[in-house]
């Protein structure tokens, strides 16, 4: 099955997450990996303390940005946020191009929610958006989960098109989410929205009533979810968790299960990883879909 049939079949019940290959795509100078970010802040930040030009084998990107974030640990208080803020500094410049105006074009056509684990504002400005709040009262710009860019007000975020941000962006530096120390804090405050005061763990998940109603996760819970542009590697241990907690939920209420698919190149996966990840997208009920090269992902799906 291809990108083209998933959203034709499923586009009255579809959302999408969005991780960094959508900007690196075509070869895009201006978008750097993950590993490229980390090394710019070390150059910056700890010179002295790594001069490699590669992250270290053994070790994974947020671990490497916590090493970073201790050979700081001497910063004075006002300046604890400057890592984040230097990472949110390097992005805030890029630009979209083409492809990324026709994915959000798409999405708007399919009034389909989008996530992001990306930091940058290519996708809003792709489409012109303005930022909206689902509850002012509750947001903070540390974990800004109740806020989307749009074309119109929601009253629940599956109600429609939104781009919403699973990893903080560059307007509120301190959400950023690089390291493991922040994704698993992320981990913390999501168990308390899927868990706390619940006798019956999940329960009311496709309800208004609870707490993570009005944050993304109620996207991740309530609709059928394509992935594509995201590694999904190891050390993203925040959005495997989700996608673990998401099959727990499923198993326990099948009648309210969604579908999900999981979309790649084939040139994309050229190491013997790809056995792990395919077992581990099936285990949390995602089809793995493999194109047969990047404009199947990026570019003549969303035209």
């Amino acid at each position: 099955m291809s990108l083209r049939n998933i959203i034709e079949r499923n586009r009255n019940d579809i959302a999408f997450i969005v991780g960094n290959g959508i900007n690196r795509y075509p070869n895009n100078p201006d978008a750097i990996s993950w590993d490229h970010l980390l090394l710019k802040l070390w150059q910056k930040f700890a010179p002295d303390a790594f001069k490699g030009d590669r992250v270290p084998k053994g070790i994974t990107l947020t671990e490497f940005y916590d090493l970073l974030d201790l050979s700081n640990a001497q910063l004075e208080p006002t300046q604890v946020y400057a890592i984040q803020k230097e990472a949110a500094s390097i992005m805030n410049d890029w630009n979209f191009r083409p492809h990324h105006r026709e994915f959000i074009l798409k999405a708007i056509e399919l009034n389909a929610p989008v996530l992001t684990t990306n930091f940058d504002m290519i996708l809003p400005a792709a489409g012109n958006l303005e930022q909206y709040y689902m509850a002012s009262k509750s947001f903070t710009d540390f974990y800004p989960w109740t806020t989307y860019y749009g074309i119109e007000q929601h009253v629940s975020p599956t109600d429609g098109f939104g781009v919403w941000y699973i990893n903080g962006f560059v307007k509120y530096y301190r959400s950023i989410r690089l390291g493991l120390t922040h994704y698993m804090g992320c981990v913390e405050r999501a168990r308390e929205f899927l868990h706390k005061g619940e006798n019956n763990p999940f329960s009311g998940k496709n309800q208004h009533e609870w707490r993570g109603f009005n944050t993304w996760l109620h996207i991740v819970f309530n609709k059928n979810l394509c992935i594509f542009g995201l590694s999904l590697e190891e050390n993203e241990v925040f959005i495997r968790w989700l996608l673990i907690e998401r099959a727990r939920y499923f198993k326990k209420f099948p009648d309210r299960a969604k579908k999900g698919w999981y979309v790649a190149s084939a040139s994309a996966n050229p190491d013997d990883s790809l056995e792990g990840k395919k077992m581990f997208m099936r285990s949390v009920g995602l089809e793995f879909i493999e194109t047969e090269n990047y404009d199947e992902i990026y570019d003549t799906p969303w035209r």
